[in-house]
């Protein structure tokens, strides 16, 4: 039997009208040694249906079923099976260039990298457009040369990449020896998975090409739907947090975490609807802010300004 070079994880949620170009995208990969676990998380359209049509058609396409318990749970099923050398996970409404796991599987073992981090950009459905998404990766931020780490990166390191998973790859044994897990909640559910190996791997390498589609303006995206699940963000910094002082990491991080904990809290805020971005802001002031480490810093402590003083006009009950 060949060795399976990459395990791709797809968790599926009700997503029948786009899970064919999702498969599709993997099943036409280049790099034909590959395994593909697809988890079905509860799914009540026809999305198990096109899995068995698919695995019917590929025997290297397998099924899990579980009942509705988020991306993060289905992820982690997938992890338990896994047999390949590498991962790579993908949100069955996304999908890859042809060539994407050749590529990173490539530039993995040419540096044995722990993790590969490449461009994605966004997929607009209703105008079957793409749009660029420079900051997924702030290359600017990167030394000039391969394998690196989070130290020979020149700015927090929490923000060179983006919290999620499916523009990225990880070496297997990597994610087994820091017992890498997913956190099983809604939303924000693979932010510890990846600042853990962002702050763990000690050989990183980038791909500056755009591999990976995702795709917005989804009626059923999560993304419009964090009303339900506001508290999420916060889960997961603390989780973090409490990983990186796990790890002995804290101290060093620290003035990174902070900053980043205050752009996430921002992000989160500024783009939730009402009455939850009231219910999120009195959180914050009563309880968050301070738990975080935000609270008490002054304004040199923070790399964005302009956050600070958003951070500022909140505790002044004056928001923007």
């Amino acid at each position: 039997m060949r060795e399976k070079k990459i395990s791709v994880i797809v968790t599926v949620y009700n997503v029948m009208d786009y899970l064919r170009q999702c498969l599709d995208s993997i099943t036409g990969q280049t790099l034909k040694d590959i395994e593909i676990l697809c988890v079905d998380d509860g799914s009540t359209d026809f999305s198990p249906q096109i899995l068995e049509e698919y695995a019917a058609k590929d025997e290297r396409i397998k099924i899990f079923h579980q009942k509705n318990a988020g991306a993060g749970a289905a992820r982690n099923l997938g992890l338990k099976y896994a047999e390949g050398k590498y991962l790579s996970f993908l949100d069955s409404d996304d999908f890859f260039e042809p060539d994407m796991l050749e590529k990173a599987y490539m530039q993995a073992e040419k540096y044995a990298a722990e993790m590969v981090v490449f461009r994605a950009d966004q997929y607009l459905t209703e105008k079957k457009e793409y749009n660029p998404m420079l900051w997924s990766m702030r290359i600017q931020e990167l030394p000039p040369y391969a394998p690196f780490n989070f130290r020979q990166m020149t700015d927090n390191i929490f923000k060179v990449f983006v919290g999620w998973a499916w523009d990225k790859l990880f070496l297997k044994s990597f994610v087994d020896t820091h017992y890498l897990l997913f956190q099983e909640q809604r939303t924000s559910n693979d932010l510890l998975f990846v600042f853990s190996a962002v702050a763990l791997a000690k050989k990183i390498a980038v791909l500056d090409e755009v591999l990976a589609h995702q795709r917005r303006d989804a009626k059923d995206s999560l993304s419009k739907t964090r009303e339900k699940s506001w508290g999420c963000f916060y889960n997961a910094l603390t989780a973090l947090r409490d990983r990186l002082k796990q790890e002995n990491l804290y101290q060093e991080l620290e003035r990174d975490f902070i900053n980043y904990a205050l752009h996430f809290s921002l992000w989160n805020y500024n783009t939730l609807a009402e009455p939850t971005k009231t219910i999120l802001r009195e959180k914050l002031l009563s309880e968050w802010f301070e738990d975080l480490g935000i609270a008490g810093k002054n304004r040199d402590f923070f790399y964005m300004k302009s956050e600070y003083e958003q951070y500022v006009r909140l505790t002044d009950k004056m928001d923007v």
